[in-house]
């Protein structure tokens, strides 16, 4: 059972991993199975036309999360990690203005946003909540190929093949890659760091190491680190409404520039730590709001609660360094994979509960790791972080990625930080163990009625005024 470091932390743009990494990258799949060979076509026919359609949570909170978009982007042979977010915009309206699209190593095809890319509310894929499907028509509009694409969290995105074999094996980690330490839950974690007396991050490392060298796992740690320390920065310089039409206003750079003062001036602030917390976390989200460039962790949606934490051990304590920032990341992974093999980072499946949830669990485990946690002291800061998140619904107001996001992640940063100081001052012995808050977050996602698992059809999404 392997799941990378790199597949839980990717780089690209906000303001969902699900909802507009995803949908781009499907997009960009379809694109080379149309180039390819793999599929029947009537001979000396050519695909002319290019169509979409979104389903489920896709559809429902589409048009705020970016979705529509992000397929236009993905079918243009953009990606999340190569699209520069400042020049999305242009190249949508461009094609929407041309009504055609001209990917890269393709032909010109028609495809007119306004009628060729679908919200379908009314037809749900049964195969996840945010099921997509991309069709290729001939200059006759006869249908050549269609495929079906779900997004299952954090930007994976599988085929409707892919998710069937998946199900059948119960495991959504990567296959056909050994590695030394293959734990596919906590005990077996802890079990092999106590055979082994390595830490979760040395284990995590070795695993690492089997597909890549020492230097460039590191150096790839170093670029997640930067990427998400200029997330924070860019969002700590940003002010004025987020688009999307709620008129929410940034408020990371104010409020930092209010903490400044009041450090400059030696002012007494018993909640200074919890401050600079929510202010780094904020700082993440307001990016991704707006679009920004951000680091999935797991996801976009709770993209700030990992950052802050890592920003507060840089911010307070003096012992942390570069290795440190890769113990940490490499710690969180690990707890970050066992959650995704055996329930769900996805608010669309199981609500946010697997979205800031997870993200806490990972940054209580990265942090008590790096302030010289056992392992098993690791396991429980990552089980009191996500047991106080179990039942947290998905429930943005307008389909945006705003309310109550951006402060979920600051109050999730803060409860990562408090179960860290919990358990490194216990003994590691506890009563809920890690992995039965995971199997209980999953049921309770099983359990929760759909509207209030990204569909803005419950919760705040229909009881704040005049949204």
């Amino acid at each position: 059972m392997f799941l990378s470091v790199f597949d839980l932390f990717k780089i690209g743009i906000g303001p969902s991993s699900s909802h507009t990494m995803g949908p781009m990258t499907a997009a960009a799949r379809f694109l080379d199975e149309v180039a390819g060979n793999d599929w029947p076509r009537p001979a000396g026919v050519k695909v002319d036309r290019l169509g979409a359609s979104l389903h489920g949570s896709l559809a429902y909170t589409g048009i705020g999360h970016g979705s529509d978009r992000a397929v236009v982007l993905g079918l243009a042979g953009l990606t999340p990690q190569t699209v520069d977010p400042d020049q999305a915009d242009g190249i949508a309206s461009r094609i929407t203005a041309e009504k055609r699209i001209s990917p890269p190593g393709h032909p010109s095809y028609r495809f007119d946003p306004a009628t060729d890319l679908v919200l379908d509310r009314k037809t749900q894929l049964t195969g996840h909540a945010n099921g997509m499907a991309f069709y290729a028509y001939d200059a006759g509009d006869r249908l050549l190929l269609k495929r079906i694409y779900y997004s299952i969290g954090g930007g994976f995105v599988v085929s409707e093949e892919e998710l069937q074999r998946m199900k059948a094996k119960g495991s959504v980690t990567t296959e056909g890659k050994k590695v030394p330490y293959p734990f596919k839950n906590a005990v077996e974690m802890l079990a092999m760091a106590a055979r082994s007396g390595l830490s979760i991050a040395d284990m995590k490392r070795a695993n690492e190491e089997t597909q890549m060298s020492r230097e460039k796992l590191d150096e790839g740690l170093d670029g997640i680190w930067s990427a998400m320390l200029g997330c924070i920065e860019r969002g700590l310089s940003q002010d004025g409404i987020m688009p999307g039409g709620l008129k929410v206003r940034r408020r990371a750079r104010r409020l930092h520039d209010k903490l400044q003062e009041e450090w400059q001036q030696n002012r007494p602030n018993p909640l200074l730590a919890n401050d600079w917390l929510s202010i780094y976390a904020m700082a993440v989200n307001e990016e991704n709001a707006a679009g920004g460039r951000v680091v999935t962790a797991p996801t976009n949606g709770a993209a700030g609660t990992l950052p802050a934490v890592l920003r507060y051990w840089l911010h307070f304590h003096p012992e942390a360094d570069q290795p440190s920032i890769r113990d940490f990341l490499l710690t969180a992974a690990a707890v970050g994979g066992i959650i995704k093999t055996n329930a769900s980072i996805s608010g669309a499946e199981v609500g946010c509960q697997g979205e800031v949830g997870s993200a806490s669990a990972m940054a209580a485990a990265g942090l008590c790791a790096v302030m010289g946690g056992t392992p098993e002291q690791v396991e429980n800061a990552a089980e009191i972080a996500l047991e106080h998140h179990l039942g947290m619904t998905c429930d943005p107001v307008g389909g945006l990625v705003q309310v109550p996001c951006i402060e979920r992640n600051a109050l999730g940063a803060v409860k990562a930080v408090t179960a860290a100081s919990l358990a490194i001052k216990g003994d590691g012995i506890h009563f809920v163990p890690l992995d039965a808050a995971i199997e209980t977050m999953r049921q309770t996602g099983l359990d929760m009625n759909e509207k209030y698992k990204e569909t803005s059809l419950g919760g705040l999404a229909v009881n704040v005024v005049e949204c």
